[in-house]
């Protein structure tokens, strides 16, 4: 996709620290921390949601999820980790591209999402 940021750091048209590259994914930090380690696995083909996803892409996912288990200690992430997935604008998916969250370093609260509902 032409306008995606992080199809653009993919190509290299966008410096970026890869922490971890494959032929599936890379991982970047997040420019906007939420945690004392915040990463970005983000897989090199280009879909949004997790329902755009074909057989292949749902296989190459799970591939991404099974690395980012054996690169989290080099991550700094040997005492765990939290990977979320925003999915669509309820979820605030600021870049129309799956990524997942890699969250680490501290312990981790969980923290109620509800609003005034």
């Amino acid at each position: 996709m032409n306008d995606c940021i992080f199809c653009k750091i993919i190509k290299g048209d966008i410096p970026s620290k890869k922490y971890y590259e494959d032929e599936l994914m890379i991982v970047i930090a997040d420019i906007d921390p939420k945690a004392k380690l915040h990463y970005l696995a983000i897989p090199k083909k280009h879909y949004k949601l997790l329902s755009e996803m074909s057989a292949d892409d749902a296989v190459d996912l799970g591939k991404c999820m099974k690395k980012i288990s054996e690169i989290a200690p080099t991550l700094g992430l040997e005492n765990g980790y939290r990977l979320i997935i925003n999915q669509g604008d309820d979820a605030i998916q600021t870049v129309p591209h799956l990524h997942i969250h890699i969250l680490g370093g501290q312990k981790l609260v969980l923290r109620d999402f509800r609003t005034d509902v």
